[in-house]
């Protein structure tokens, strides 16, 4: 079962190669005919028909069969990494790859493979330096152009991925790939009208590209294109693509469905995150049946288990209360969540029985777990908690407007707000970023720069709600601005989340953009002002926050537009206090 929340999907890669792709199979087979050992060259030359055949098993035999016999063959080694990579056992490929390169001359081809590996498991400043290496080696290749501009995006070294790409498009403007990437290399920068120039370049060159026509959709999306976003996205779905890709692609599509306020459908089609063959996929340890929209639980014993990330998990709580009441009287809910959120549950939902769950990596996923739960075959059905939306947030009208579901330690904000009536003027908390700052996500957060005309207005005291290292934040706001950001004392803003949220509920506002802090400020009725971004999914296409009724939203026309907005904030607070 994959974790991928539709707030998180994103644009293709620019399509990092592949170890086991026509050309690597042809290598392979070249370095074959260099083998001097009669018994091992028949060995690998049926190993690496594995490879292509996508046997995987058979390859790691054979390979290892070929080792058996010559322990210093690096090929051998190399067969076996590519075999151990593609069944999840990364562990053991990267050893087995570090074999190989240690034991073979030629290492540009081993170096690419294991960069693709370092890539897909995040090791990015690791991937970088093996794809220089086998971009030196083989400065004609495409594919390792393309690699290396790939990780050079991700690392936000836009202005070399583009210079990367610069003179391989001049030397080979018929590439698809390369166009597609130099897209993605924009839309990451949230420039997706110029992004969009150069998906249509890739799919000038070749029509049923679809890597190309799923970044256009996404591009496209973000620029207000819902019909042609589901077009291209449907017409990418018709082509051939991996188990993985397709997972992937029916995402994006549910995401595309939430967007523009088709909400039953987006829910339905979300449930493609519960794949085994998602990337990453989220399994949960629970034997019991799965609850399914026609399941009846009045009466029942249910278990809903937290999903995503912090923040996400907040807000599928909106509909716990409709769960609480379909259940009745003599139904039980069990809830398992983020160990940080169990004291703000339990006091939310008495009647629930409220615990924290953990997990751990699981063939190359993670493993979900309820520990607190001694008595399994008590639950009657389970599941993770964005699946009941299906059956409770079909529509727009579906959504409550009340104004909290999660309640805040009523003395503990009462102790706050007698600390924070020594502040003068209006007290606002405030944050600016999320903990992860990686890839895409930089673009759905202004820059703290921009944040000078909010900070700048008079009559205010500004609190710190920001998670994290943001001492650099503090420092330039003081020494810049000469505005003092307090910190509140005796507050573990990242861990002690049921503190976090009464001293949100204490605050006169609570002002950033969507977060862990800013969800539990809105679920716990504070006065929340959010800084969103163009096509937000959780906004359903309807212009405000259907999930926090007294949210009041705050959204650029299109992305890295902050001037404007943030003037717009600092206006609107001036006339608030």
């Amino acid at each position: 079962m994959a974790a991928s929340n539709p707030a998180r999907l994103q644009a293709a890669d620019g399509e990092v190669s592949d170890a086991t792709s026509r050309k690597s199979i042809e290598r392979f087979n070249l370095a074959l005919g260099e083998l001097q050992m009669m018994k091992v060259a028949p060995l690998l030359r049926r190993a690496t028909a594995a490879l292509d055949g996508k046997d995987w098993k058979l390859a790691a035999d054979l390979a290892l069969e070929a080792l058996s016999l010559d322990e210093r063959c690096g090929l051998a080694w190399h067969v076996l990494a590519i075999a151990r990579d593609k069944v999840g056992d990364h562990q053991s490929a990267i050893q087995c790859y570090e074999s190989a390169l240690a034991l073979s001359t030629d290492q540009a081809d081993i170096a690419n493979d294991l960069g693709r590996l370092a890539y897909r498991l995040d090791m990015k400043p690791l991937a970088l330096r093996l794809f220089d290496i086998y971009r030196a080696a083989r400065p004609d290749c495409i594919q390792g152009v393309n690699s290396l501009a790939c990780v050079q995006r991700d690392a936000h070294d836009y202005g070399a991925a583009i210079e990367t790409l610069r003179p391989a498009i001049e030397a080979h403007p018929e590439s698809a790939l390369l166009w597609n990437t130099l897209g993605t290399v924009l839309a990451a920068q949230g420039d997706m009208a110029v992004a969009l120039t150069f998906f249509e370049e890739a799919l000038r060159l070749d029509p049923a590209y679809w890597h190309a026509l799923h970044n256009r959709s996404h591009a496209r999306l973000h620029e207000g294109d819902l019909a042609g976003a589901l077009e291209d996205c449907d017409a990418a779905m018709a082509l051939p693509a991996s188990p993985r890709d397709m997972v992937m692609m029916r995402l994006a599509r549910s995401n595309i469905l939430l967007c523009g306020g088709r909400v039953g459908e987006g829910w339905d089609g979300y449930e493609a995150r519960l794949d085994p063959q998602a990337a990453e996929p989220t399994r949960f340890a629970m034997e019991q049946p799965r609850w399914t929209p026609q399941s009846d639980i009045a009466g029942k014993s249910l278990l809903l288990f937290g999903e995503q990330g912090l923040g996400d998990e907040v807000m599928f709580a909106n509909m716990i209360p409709d769960v609480l009441e379909a259940l009745g009287p003599q139904g039980r809910l069990t809830l398992a969540v983020e160990p940080r959120l169990v004291g703000l549950f339990q006091r939310s939902f008495p009647t629930a029985r409220v615990g924290a769950h953990v997990g751990h990596g699981v063939d190359g996923g993670m493993l979900r777990q309820a520990p607190f739960i001694k008595d399994p075959e008590a639950i009657d059905l389970w599941a993770p908690m964005a699946s009941p939306l299906r059956r409770f947030r079909r529509t727009l009208a579906s959504f409550p407007t009340r104004p909290s579901f999660l309640a805040a330690d009523p003395a503990r904000v009462a102790e706050w707000r007698e600390v924070l009536a020594q502040r003068p003027g209006l007290k606002v908390g405030v944050l600016w970023k999320s903990l992860k700052l990686d890839g895409v996500r930089l673009r759905y957060y202004s820059p703290f720069e921009q944040w000078r005309p909010v900070l700048e207005t008079r009559r205010v005291s500004f609190v710190n709600l920001q998670y994290g290292d943001c001492q650099a934040e503090l420092d330039q706001a003081r020494e810049t601005l000469g505005v003092e950001i307090w910190q509140p004392p005796g507050t573990d803003l990242k861990d002690d989340l049921d503190d976090v949220a009464a001293l949100c509920r204490g605050l006169d506002l609570v002002l950033g953009p969507p977060t862990a802090t800013t969800n539990i400020a809105a679920a716990c009725g504070a006065e929340v002002w959010m800084i969103s971004t163009p096509g937000a999914w959780s906004l359903l296409g309807s212009g405000r926050h259907p999930w926090y009724p007294r949210v009041r939203l705050f959204v650029p026309d299109r992305f890295n537009q902050w001037t404007d907005l943030m003037l717009g904030v600092a206006n609107a607070l001036a006339d608030r206090r």
